[in-house]
């Protein structure tokens, strides 16, 4: 994979895609790369109008492109249901849970769960449970899931999943990381339990310049925090057609094992596609089955076709 760049993507032609997050950012490229070689891809946001605006610019740096937005909030469960079944396609080859937030204020979903764990892990869990029986028949399918190599601060709290024993920000998107690593470990177990070829992948940008580092400051008024995060994208960050090559990678790079994790070759931080280096918590089967369970429970998507 040395050197790998969006010009090595194969053929899309034929394929349905989902990315969420897509009007913006690591989430914009990947919608974009993945149309340029050829597939249908569904702009999942939470807003419509600039998924909208995100679906005109594509189609203008991509002539021919086939794109279209559809609303799916990742923080109001009935939003997920409402975009999975309105979904009008009956296969589906790509899953790229892409949408985060970053070190936000504190806050709750509209079901009650602490905000960044909600919307980066029970969200993206609810919808894959959702679209699975459209992935499961699908040949080839992948889902990839985006985590982030500041997992590393913290693994999961079984027993505080919501931080209300006290929400330190950095550490709540930590948790929220690593649950995106154990679901895809728990969840490439099940499946190849059950004889699916779903291949279920993790990624991570490395450190790429988006938006994602200057909401929390925003949200809260902080614009001290704000220039200094915005400083620091400028400096050190890759851009965001980089940090979204490890994402591209492992949903359309022949070769791609279940459970693998991909990002910058440097250090984490920037270069082309790698495996990369993981927490060894993200990789306790005792843990991952516990939260399986927990999230089966909170978002009340059973995933029946994988049921033990």
């Amino acid at each position: 994979m040395t050197g790998w760049t969006a010009a090595d993507i194969p053929d899309q032609v034929g394929r349905v895609a989902v990315v969420t997050g897509a009007n913006s950012g690591l989430g914009y490229v990947t919608a974009r790369e993945l149309a340029r070689k050829g597939a249908r891809v569904v702009l999942a946001c939470r807003s419509v109008e600039r998924g909208g605006r995100a679906a005109e610019r594509v189609a203008a740096e991509v002539p021919g492109a086939r794109v279209e937005p559809a609303r799916l909030d990742l923080a109001d469960l009935a939003s997920v249901r409402e975009f999975a079944d309105r979904l009008p396609y009956d296969r589906l080859d790509l899953l790229l849970n892409n949408a985060g937030l970053m070190a936000v204020p504190y806050g709750t979903t509209a079901d009650g769960f602490e905000t960044q764990f909600g919307v980066n892990h029970l969200g993206h869990f609810a919808l894959t449970g959702l679209l699975l029986p459209r992935l499961l028949t699908t040949p080839g399918a992948r889902i990839v899931t985006v985590s982030s190599f500041l997992h590393a601060l913290a693994n999961i709290d079984i027993r505080d999943l919501g931080s209300e024993r006290g929400y330190r920000r950095w550490i709540a998107y930590a948790r929220s990381k690593s649950a995106n690593l154990l679901f895809t470990h728990e969840l490439a177990r099940r499946v190849g339990r059950h004889g699916g070829e779903v291949v279920a992948t993790a990624a991570h940008p490395g450190y790429a310049a988006t938006n994602l580092q200057t909401a929390g400051p925003r949200a809260e008024g902080r614009r001290g925090a704000e220039r200094m995060m915005e400083a620091a994208n400028r400096v050190f960050a890759q851009p965001a057609e980089a940090g979204a090559l490890p994402s591209l990678y492992a949903a359309t790079a022949p070769g791609v094992r279940p459970d693998s994790f991909f990002g910058p070759s440097f250090a984490m931080w920037r270069g082309a596609p790698a495996p990369s280096w993981r927490a060894p918590w993200t990789l306790d089967d005792e843990v991952a089955r516990r939260l399986w369970t927990e999230s089966v429970r909170l978002t009340g998507v059973s995933y029946d076709a994988l049921k033990e």
